[in-house]
């Protein structure tokens, strides 16, 4: 079963993939409890025929024992200039939640997808006592979607002709957008672009959601489909090559912080935390995006 935890835009949009593509049972969880089961219903509607499977809605926790896989998408509030504008509550959140979960599905594999989400996944691995290969943030490999839409916008190419996009880091005003492996159609981006270029990309990769927003009130289709893509990999045991948020030890010269990195995702959750050479303006980078997480987790009072 897949639990979802938060049945807003996000939740619904991801249980709707998940229902429609028939991967499991799932189970909505909503403290308002009308919420989650409205959901349920409207997406029920798109259960396939052939499909073996069912959603419910809920506001009790306890039913989400035997979960294989929950995700986090719940929210205090809505953010409108950072972030981390509701971090203190989100992160009383985010420990409530973890409880909720070491006691009723202390086996699951946990996605968090809730805002500030490196924090957030700190937080609740730390809370949780999970191990950091089975409780992460999914935002990076959103981000990374992005920034492909961006490569492709200004060189008129397809998505598919573009390779080794990342952007790690915090998700959030600091991430960093990788420049120095990306190919396109073989050839080297970096070759492509100015330095000014560069810059306009970067900035335009980081305020995506800021320029989004001018035009609808919050995202949801992007990070549902990335979410989405990481629950089928893991229930259909396949591999998957996307930076994710996990708490580091000594990856990257960084220990006790979460942030996007490079992973190898399975069945069992990150198999791997893949090392690929940055150059050193993006080593930089990535540095003061790290601090800046380790900033905020450092500020929280709870």
């Amino acid at each position: 079963m897949i639990s979802i935890i938060g049945s807003g835009r996000v939740g619904a949009s991801i249980a709707f993939l998940c229902v429609s593509n028939a991967l499991d049972d799932v189970l909505l969880v909503n403290n308002t409890k009308n919420k989650a089961i409205g959901e349920a219903l409207d997406i029920a509607s798109a259960i396939p025929s052939t499909s073996k499977f069912s959603i419910r809605g809920t506001d009790d926790y306890s039913q989400i024992s035997d979960s294989d896989i929950v995700v986090i998408t719940a929210s205090t509030g809505v953010y409108t200039k950072d972030r981390s504008e509701n971090m203190n509550l989100q992160v009383i959140m985010i420990k409530e939640i973890a409880e909720k979960i070491k006691q009723y599905c202390p086996s699951a594999i946990v996605l968090l997808v809730s805002n500030p989400l490196d924090i957030l996944t700190y937080f609740f691995q730390k809370e949780s006592g999970f191990s950091r290969f089975k409780a992460f943030g999914i935002a990076s490999s959103l981000d990374s979607s992005r920034f492909r839409y961006f490569i492709s916008k200004k060189l008129s190419v397809t998505q598919s002709s573009i390779s080794n996009a990342l952007v790690l880091g915090e998700h959030g005003d600091s991430m960093v957008p990788i420049f120095s492996t990306i190919t396109v159609d073989d050839n080297s981006f970096l070759s492509m672009i100015s330095d000014v270029e560069k810059s306009s990309m970067i900035n335009d990769v980081r305020n995506y959601w800021k320029e989004l927003r001018h035009y609808k009130s919050r995202s949801q289709f992007g990070i549902a489909k990335n979410t989405f893509d990481v629950i089928d990999t893991i229930l259909h045991k396949k591999e998957l090559c996307i930076p994710v948020s996990v708490v580091l030890e000594g990856e990257y010269g960084e220990n006790d912080v979460a942030m996007g990195v490079p992973t190898k995702i399975d069945q069992n959750g990150i198999s791997e935390i893949q090392k690929i050479p940055l150059d050193d303006s993006e080593l930089s980078s990535l540095k003061k995006s790290s601090k800046k997480i380790r900033n905020h987790i450092g500020s929280i009072h709870t």
